[in-house]
C-alpha cells in the first residue's frame, strides 16, 4: 500500500500549491519576508508605531459553504472568509497585516479549490492584508464527496492610543450604519431550512424527501430581487468595511466604537462596542432593508424579531460618532459608495439595544 492507495495525493498536493502560488503572491506586503512552502509565514512589523498593539481574530463561513457545493461556485465564499476575519479585527481600530487560511476536504480537487483560494486572495486585496500562507489538508472518509470546509486567521496592528474598547465611547453619540451586501456569512441554517422547506411545499408529496430537497429552488428568481436568482443573491459576499473606515479615521473622524454586525444580528453585536453604563437607542425605519430579508420572513413565516435576532438586515457595520461629524462620516461613505445611514443614538443604559422590534 501507499499514502495515494489510502486517499490522500503528495503529489496533488504539491501541484495544488504551485497553482496557487501566484494567487498568493498578488497579496504581498512589503513586510512580508517568506514566500510559500514554508513551515510557517513571516512578517516585520511596519514601521512608525511607538506602542503597536497587534490585534487578532479567527473565523469561518459556516453552513454557507453548503450553499457552495449545491451550486457548485466557489469563488465568493473566500472573500466571506477574509471578510468574517478582518471586520472584526476592524473594530479595534486596526489595520489588518496578514491572513492565513485552513482548507479541509476528503479528497483534493484543484480545481475547486484555486476557485475558494482566488476569493481569499481577492478578500485579501479588498482588505489590504497579505496571504502569508496556510494549510490544505487531505481527510479521507471525513467529508462527503466534493466538499470542503475552511477557517481563517488575521492579525492587525493599531497604535495604542489609537485602539478602541469602549472607554471612548460617549452617551450622545450617533451610531451610523453600513450597509451590507445582503445576508453576508450568518444565520445561513435557518436559510436552508426556509428554502428546504420551501421546496418540500412545491413538490409532489412523493418527491419532497430529504435534505437535497431544498437545493431545487436556489435557481429560482423570487419577485423583488431584481431579476437575480436565490442562490446568486445569497452567494453574494460580505462586505468588506477595512479601506474606507480606515481612510475615514485618517481623514480626521473621529470614531468611537465600531461593530461588525455578524451572528445574532444588531442586538448581540452592537452592545460590544459599548462602554459601561450605554446603551443605544435605534429607529429600525432609519435604514433601507434589502429584499432577500423580507423574502426569507416571508417564505419561512419568521416573526420580525427573529429576523433581527438572526440576520444583519441590511446593516453590516456601525461606527459611533460624536453628533458634529456625523454629516463628515455620511459624505465621505457615500464618495465610497457604501450606503451609510443615522441608525441611531448612545443612551444612559446596561447594554440593551431600544427600539428594534420584537
Amino acid at each position: 500500500m501507499d499514502y495515494r492507495e489510502a486517499g490522500v495525493d503528495v503529489e496533488a498536493g504539491r501541484a495544488f500549491v504551485e497553482r496557487i502560488r501566484g494567487l498568493v503572491q498578488s497579496t504581498h506586503r512589503p513586510e512580508v519576508l517568506s514566500g510559500l512552502g514554508g513551515f510557517s509565514g513571516c512578517f516585520q512589523l511596519p514601521g512608525g508605531y511607538r506602542e503597536p498593539i497587534l490585534v487578532s481574530g479567527t473565523d469561518g463561513v459556516g453552513t454557507k459553504l453548503k450553499l457552495a457545493h449545491d451550486l457548485n461556485r466557489h469563488d465568493t465564499v473566500g472573500i466571506d472568509l477574509v471578510a468574517m476575519c478582518v471586520n472584526d479585527v476592524l473594530t479595534s481600530g486596526a489595520e489588518p497585516l496578514f491572513f492565513l487560511d485552513y482548507l479541509a476536504t476528503g479528497k483534493l480537487n484543484s480545481e475547486q479549490l484555486t476557485q475558494v483560494v482566488a476569493g481569499i486572495a481577492q478578500g485579501c486585496r479588498l482588505a489590504g492584508c497579505a496571504l502569508v500562507g496556510g494549510e490544505t489538508a487531505e481527510m479521507p472518509g471525513f467529508y462527503q464527496p466534493g466538499e470542503y470546509d475552511m477557517a481563517g486567521f488575521c492579525v492587525g496592528i493599531v497604535e495604542k492610543s489609537q485602539l478602541l474598547d469602549g472607554t471612548q465611547v460617549n452617551v450622545g453619540d450617533v451610531a451610523i450604519g453600513l450597509a451590507s451586501q445582503g445576508v453576508h456569512s450568518n444565520g445561513f441554517s435557518l436559510v436552508r431550512k426556509i428554502v428546504r422547506e420551501s421546496s418540500v411545499k412545491a413538490l409532489p408529496v412523493e418527491n419532497a424527501v430529504g435534505e437535497d430537497a431544498g437545493s431545487l429552488t436556489w435557481e429560482i428568481c423570487p419577485e423583488g430581487l431584481a431579476g437575480r436568482s436565490l442562490g446568486e443573491v445569497l452567494l453574494t459576499p460580505t462586505q468588506i468595511y477595512v479601506k474606507p473606515v480606515l481612510e475615514a479615521r485618517r481623514a480626521g473622524i473621529d470614531i468611537h466604537g465600531m461593530a461588525h454586525i455578524t451572528g445574532g444580528g444588531i442586538p448581540e453585536n452592537l452592545p460590544r462596542c459599548l462602554g459601561v453604563g450605554q446603551s443605544v437607542q435605534l429607529d429600525a425605519n432609519s435604514w433601507v432593508i434589502p429584499p432577500i430579508f423580507q423574502w426569507l420572513a416571508d417564505a419561512g413565516q419568521v416573526p420580525i424579531g427573529e429576523m433581527f435576532n438572526t440576520f444583519n438586515m441590511g446593516i453590516g457595520f456601525v461606527l459611533l460618532v460624536p453628533p458634529e461629524q456625523v454629516q463628515q462620516a455620511l459624505r465621505w461613505f457615500e464618495s465610497q459608495e457604501i450606503a451609510a445611514y443615522v441608525i441611531g443614538e448612545v443612551i444612559e443604559g446596561t447594554g440593551a439595544i431600544v427600539g428594534l422590534p420584537e
